[in-house]
Parts: structure tokens; sequence; C-alpha cells
């Protein structure tokens, strides 16, 4: 299903952005409370997950994520490089990385990226889509990185004023391309950070699927939704890939659809 064209993006609103810490705590012990409502068997067949973090954020926000996954079943990974400042130099790295964990497990590896964190994994996925089991994103403005943003002014910031248009025009050019490999592009229409017009999949095939849902830009990582959707896709290879869908009355509350 084919997305309209990026036309008018503004950057979100100031609502949604001084909501955001108070939203995620919210989310946070909503998930909480819906976990111990879940009796979940390990069903995972121990394939590694590598999680990546967002910008500036480090290990500790995806400590969630990683519980969950190896509660699942899986074996989850760290990415190993500190605190992410938006380096173009950790593609190599984390190419290198995915090559590694495929050779110790000998399975492929699902990538799940936190706002830029899911950047870096669609390119990771295209360089080596031979290790890539799937990919699964979560806010990440990888459709165009250089939209008006809550968070642009950390980057220039940090990188003595340089902005995101500074970076290398043909790797901008290629972020919006698909990687070859089942992609889930979650988001949220109440991002506080990024446009969530920017999250998701141009286009809709059989690989490649947008999912909706409610919550935070900060609280994707713990946001029960997600989590979810993450337990039912970790399930899912190439070989036997088909799109999400809702089940059940509370998840008909806490998904919708891609839009029209």
């Amino acid at each position: 299903m084919a997305i309209d064209p990026l036309n008018s993006i503004s950057r979100p609103s100031l609502f949604w952005l001084i909501t955001e810490i108070g939203r995620a705590i919210t989310e946070l012990g909503v998930t909480y409370s819906y976990q111990k409502l879940q009796k979940n068997t390990p069903s995972g067949d121990g394939h590694p997950v590598l999680i990546l973090p967002g910008f500036m954020a480090t290990k500790k926000s995806t400590t969630l994520l990683r519980r969950h996954a190896n509660d699942l079943g899986y074996t989850a990974y760290d990415w190993g490089l500190g605190r992410n400042r938006g380096k173009v130099e950790y593609m190599e790295l984390l190419t290198a990385t995915v090559e590694e964990l495929h050779k110790k497990h000998g399975q492929k590896v699902s990538l799940i990226g936190w706002s830029l964190g899911g950047v870096f994994a669609r390119q990771i996925a295209k360089e080596r889509p031979e290790f890539i089991r799937q990919i699964i994103t979560l806010g990440s403005p990888f459709q165009d990185i250089a939209q008006p943003n809550n968070i642009a002014w950390l980057h220039t910031l940090i990188t003595g004023g340089k902005t995101v248009k500074d970076v290398d025009h043909n790797l901008l050019n290629n972020l919006p391309i698909p990687a070859p490999v089942p992609t889930t592009a979650i988001y949220s229409k109440e991002d506080g950070i990024v446009p969530w017009q920017v999250c998701m999949e141009m286009i809709e095939d059989e690989l490649h699927q947008n999912i909706q849902v409610r919550g935070s830009h900060i609280g994707l990582g713990f946001n029960s939704s997600v989590l979810a959707i993450i337990a039912d896709r970790l399930q899912y290879s190439r070989e036997n890939w088909s799109h999400f869908k809702a089940k059940g009355a509370i998840d008909g509350l806490l998904f919708y659809p891609s839009l029209p």
C-alpha cells in the first residue's frame, strides 16, 4: 500500500513534546501491570536479537527490550557502542557486530532499532541482508531525517554547529529506500520528538508493514503495544512472513492500522 508523499510536514506539537516524560512514565506503569496479567511461555528459537538505542541514549534505555526478548526465548544483545551520538561510523562497526553474531549463532540476526537506532538498522540490513532475519523500527525517522523535529538542536549542539543536512547527501538520499528484508515500522501519531509521517515505509508490501500504536516517543521501548508486536514478529522469518494482525479486544484498543 502506498503512503502519501511527505508534504508540509511540521515538527510535533509543543503539547506532545512537553508531555513526553509524563506519558512515558504512565506507559511504563501500564506495561508492568499488563505483563503481570500475561503468562508468557518462552517460545523463541534462540536466534540473536541486536537492539540499538536512540540518539544520545545508552544500553540502559533498552534494558527492558533486551529482557523482553530474552524472556521470549531469544538471545538479546546490546549494540555495544555506548551512548548513541549519531556517528555515521557506527554503521561499519555494527555491520561487523552482525557478522560476528551470525557466525556465533549460525542464525540470522533480528534488529530492533529505537529512533535513530532504527535508521542505522535499516542501513545495516541493506549492506548485509544475507545476515538479517528482520528489522523492527520504533519511531525511526528514516523517510527524511532532516525534517523539522524537536531533537535537532541537540544534534547541532554536540556536533559543533553541524546539522543533519551536513551528513553525506548520498547517505541521506539512500535512507528512505527499503531494506530487502522483512521490516516492521512502528510509529505513533502522538510522538513528541519526531514527525510520525517520516517513521513509515512509503510503500507497504508483502515484506514491509507500518503499524501505528498509541504512546510517546520516549516510551516506545517499554510500551505494552510495542512489546506485544515484538513478541509476535520475532517468531517469523522471511520464509513464513505475514503481516501483523491485532488479536483480541485488548489489542483492538492498542493497535491502529496504517494510513489508508
